[in-house]
């Protein structure tokens, strides 16, 4: 990532902490950049070892506040699929997931904007979680 670039991701990052009460500190702009380096859906686990790498002194436990604020203040998401630990995902768009049943990975589906869910008469969503699970096109080619 440019210079720039990053500047502008950690001008965003500490407008939209602060507007939530948080500040920015360090180590909350590097597990978000964990989080938007590979767009894959990582458990608390797996930031924690990418953090890591860059940042050998974070502890589990300031890796899962990171996480706590940033879900707070709207910039990543709990995805909770099966009976696996939670994943976290970066991306605020409306989607739903497809989790293969292979390989354990987790993708993003984009939605139309208006899904073609019939809710009850008076019921009205204010976000969609979705799961769909099945096998990536690797699984279901017999790469696995």
């Amino acid at each position: 990532m440019r210079s720039a670039q990053k500047q502008k991701l950690s001008d965003s990052l500490s407008h939209q902490l602060a507007t939530c009460g948080f500040r920015f500190t360090p180590q909350r702009q590097h597990v978000y950049s964990v989080l938007l380096g590979k767009l894959d859906h990582p458990t608390a686990e797996e930031v924690f070892i990418r953090a890591k790498r860059e940042l050998p002194d974070i502890s589990m436990a300031t890796v899962y506040n990171c996480l706590d604020a940033l879900v707070k203040c709207g910039l990543a998401r709990q995805v909770s699929l099966a009976r696996g630990a939670t994943r976290f995902c970066p991306n605020m768009k409306n989607h739903c997931h497809f989790y293969c049943d292979t390989c354990e990975s987790v993708f993003d589906v984009n939605l139309p904007a208006e899904p073609g869910i019939a809710l009850p008469e008076g019921f009205k969503a204010a976000h969609y979680d979705i799961a769909i699970h099945g096998r990536c096109p690797a699984c279901a080619n017999g790469g696995k």
